[in-house]
């Protein structure tokens, strides 16, 4: 038995919603989990972002790590608590990041040794290491497996190496993680572009046995056709009674698009990062506010969401704090971006349910592409 019921209400072609039920709280399904990467979603605070409708978020173990550091973290009583979020947290293992982001970084088949890029000091994360900082020391509800996210484009062998070094490392993962109560382990099925390799990754991660199943290795360049191919079959390969997580995603015709294919949940930076570059997402796609056409437009950016920063305020006023280099500008965006991702996953939940996800699909298109 999973520790969190996953029940799957409705579904529409591919496409489902459902709750996934914590200790913490119901997460709906499809949901945007809003990333907090240093124990914050940037610009806002946390009764902000649980007015949205978030019913989880992220946390970025990479970044926790290396400051306040985990251990910080958990002495001041966990993560949920020291930056007052009382709902379920979902967080990465950090393999991503150091990938991405430090300095320099060698991977072996132990850990990964990389160098901070704050100071420059070394640190070792292995599967162990990441699931007790995760479970241990944050406290978060959901823990991804340490994995291997090779970059794109990558050719079958290379693609091969990090499916097969995440396999193994999600052995390990389970193992560190054991058996949990009021925290689940979510595997990550790894691949690249390649259909066998995605296939034998899903397979391998279902004899281990997971929670949940996230699908990793995407939105790293590859656009949204090749995305979406991949996502034709990825989903199809991993357990239909368990979540599927599709990490790192994205913009909301992927989101869409993803939900057609089998995907429930999703978390990225794209909203709030947006928000602070004067960018804010609407039903009709991005508009950017710093652009001189809405100099004198009063309009706000969507006065039917219950959002103040959506509903009371107009595009003029939002483009003159962007101007004057005001951050209310930032804050008030990054909240109109999340409310907006949360109310597309809202609609997303309701299409599903009235049986009508293909109409509401093609009419988003419609809309994105116009």
């Amino acid at each position: 038995m999973m520790a969190f019921p996953f029940e799957i209400s409705a579904t529409d072609g591919k496409a489902r919603t459902g709750v996934l039920k914590t200790p913490r709280g119901d997460i709906r399904t499809p949901a945007f989990m809003p990333v907090g990467t240093a124990g914050t979603v940037k610009a806002l605070t946390v009764d902000q972002v649980k007015d949205t409708g978030a019913d989880i978020i992220l946390g970025n173990t990479y970044h926790l790590m290396l400051r306040p550091t985990a251990e910080r973290v958990k002495r001041l009583g966990g993560l949920h608590r020291f930056m007052r979020w009382d709902k379920p947290i979902l967080t990465d293992s950090g393999g991503f990041q150091v990938m991405s982001l430090s300095g320099i970084s060698k991977v072996t088949e132990e850990a990964v040794t990389f160098a901070s890029h704050i100071d420059g000091s070394k640190h070792v994360l292995s599967p162990e290491r990441s699931m007790e900082i995760q479970a241990d020391l944050l406290g978060s509800d959901i823990v991804m497996q340490l994995d291997e996210c090779v970059a794109w484009p990558a050719e079958e062998k290379r693609a091969r190496e990090g499916m097969e070094l995440s396999a193994r490392w999600g052995q390990r993962s389970k193992t560190a993680f054991g058996t949990r109560d009021s925290q689940v382990l979510f595997g990550i099925q790894q691949g690249s572009t390649f259909e066998n390799l995605r296939r034998e990754s899903s397979q391998r991660l279902q004899d281990i046995g997971f929670d949940g199943y996230a699908i990793g290795g995407l939105a790293v360049g590859e656009g949204h056709t090749a995305m979406c191919e991949v996502l034709d079959y990825a989903p199809d390969l991993l357990p239909a009674d368990k979540p599927r997580y599709l990490m790192g995603v994205g913009k909301p015709i992927d989101l869409v698009e993803a939900v057609a294919r089998g995907v429930d949940m999703f978390d990225c930076v794209l909203p709030t990062r947006s928000g602070r570059h004067g960018q804010a997402w609407t039903w009709d796609g991005a508009i950017n506010l710093k652009n001189a056409r809405f100099a004198e437009d009063d309009t706000p950016l969507d006065p039917t969401s219950d959002c103040p920063a959506s509903r009371d305020y107009s595009k003029a006023y939002l483009r003159h704090l962007f101007k004057a280099e005001e951050i209310l500008g930032q804050v008030l965006l990054s909240w109109h971006n999340i409310a907006f991702f949360q109310a597309l996953t809202a609609a997303m939940r309701e299409a599903i349910a009235q049986g009508r996800f293909e109409a509401f699909r093609r009419d988003f298109a419609a809309r994105h592409n116009a």
